[in-house]
């Protein structure tokens, strides 16, 4: 990796270490990257970034090393950090590649409008698409893989309180304590969302990870009473949570899809896009569940997504060329 782009990253993780204790949050902006086209003097080195949890990671390596497979030059970073980060960093160039969820990213474009959530996979990837264009960004083919927010109670707490719907929370709000990630306070598809959409004020909102460890363990030990999670987690069915119904359609379709710069496509052609859409034309719903399962027992994130290229490349390959 040349010193351009190591710098690059260097800067971006120092952004992210500025945010994290910022109080207002804040915006790539370094001034120099354009927008749109090629940076000048840009290293050539693919660079895919993840979000700051693990599936983000698992996907981030699926994709980066299906583009190594090819041969193409590829940096994978880790944990970039969240939405508010890696869109603005992709823009500008900092990044070329991150594994997005169509309806997150569709609504944090639409400058924090909800969404129309009966819209279907390919009405959304079509919205979603639009709005990339003006951006000089660009979304592959989405997957069937899907990873929606979940709003989650033990089930002891939905055994007292008799709840099985998010508007069941609605007498009890004002005594729980709601737990979700730093971002869930501002974005519109949870805290604000449930504010908006089902009219829950909670008694507190408690910053945790995204649906990691610190959520499970703050949820399990009482420190939260409501947790937002997500479908693909395997800990929800493995320690009995109970997962509350979106009976008011809060959730959009969220199915994976790599936002890639445009630049990047026009830079490496059909080799760049069909190696990412070979991905996301194989993985379904039931394969990333096992593949998170394997991350959340220990197993490292590129290992576990070197075995399944493994495994499934001639598929893919074929199903990319047909």
């Amino acid at each position: 990796m040349s010193s351009n782009a190591t710098k690059k990253l260097h800067d971006l993780r120092a952004l992210l270490v500025l945010c994290a204790f910022s109080a207002t949050g804040c915006v790539v902006a370094f001034g120099a990257p354009p927008s749109h086209g090629p940076l000048p003097e840009r290293s050539r080195d693919i660079v895919v970034a993840s979000f700051d949890f693990s599936e983000s990671e698992l996907l981030a390596q699926l994709y980066g090393q299906a583009l190594a497979e090819r041969g193409l030059p590829v940096q994978i970073l880790g944990g970039g950090g969240s939405r508010e980060v890696l869109e603005p960093a992709l823009e500008q160039g900092l990044i070329d590649v991150v594994p997005e969820y169509q309806g997150a990213l569709l609504n944090f474009l639409g400058l924090n409008r909800r969404p129309d959530n009966a819209r279907p996979p390919a009405a959304t990837h079509q919205a979603l698409q639009r709005k990339l264009t003006e951006r000089g960004l660009h979304a592959l083919e989405f997957s069937r893989a899907e990873n929606k927010n979940e709003f989650v109670v033990t089930g002891e707490t939905a055994s007292l309180l008799g709840l099985h719907s998010v508007s069941d929370l609605a007498p009890f709000a004002s005594e729980l304590i709601f737990g979700g990630p730093p971002e869930c306070e501002l974005r519109p598809l949870c805290l604000q969302g449930l504010e908006n959409v089902y009219g829950l004020k909670f008694e507190s909102f408690q910053p945790l990870d995204a649906g990691g460890p610190h959520t499970l363990s703050a949820l399990e030990g009482g420190e939260i009473d409501v947790a937002l999670m997500f479908t693909t987690d395997p800990a929800i069915h493995e320690h009995n949570l109970k997962v509350l119904s979106d009976d008011r359609g809060l959730q959009p379709s969220e199915n994976v899809v790599p936002v890639v710069r445009q630049a990047v496509i026009d830079r490496y052609g059909s080799v760049f896009a069909d190696a990412l859409d070979s991905v996301s034309m194989r993985l379904n719903p039931r394969e990333l569940v096992e593949l998170n399962t394997q991350v959340a027992a220990g197993a490292e994130a590129a290992d576990v997504a070197g075995e399944w290229l493994a495994a499934n490349r001639f598929t893919a390959y074929q199903e990319a060329s047909s």
